[in-house]
């Protein structure tokens, strides 16, 4: 992300939480799930791999491969479950 991006959200983010209070902020329950496994995989991801995913070196094409293997995985599934039903 570049840093005008970067800056951009920071500026959206700090606006709204300077025009909200705590009692105003609603926490989605699965949303909130989905974040715990994030951070769960992020701490597994660094013990594996020595590096957080910000700090990672790895190129452009390694990381449009590694997407492209997630994806073929998900239709893997996909498929399965369709066939279970």
């Amino acid at each position: 992300m570049s840093d005008s991006v970067k800056k951009y959200y920071e500026a959206v983010e700090d606006r709204w939480y300077s025009n909200n209070t705590a009692e105003d902020i609603v926490k989605d329950s699965i949303v909130e799930e989905v974040k715990d496994i994030m951070d769960k995989r992020s701490q597994s991801g660094i013990k594996e791999y020595g590096t957080t995913l910000a700090e990672n070196p790895d190129g452009f094409w390694r990381w449009i491969e590694e997407l492209q293997m997630e994806l073929l995985d998900a239709a893997l599934y996909l498929q399965k479950l369709k066939k279970s039903k």
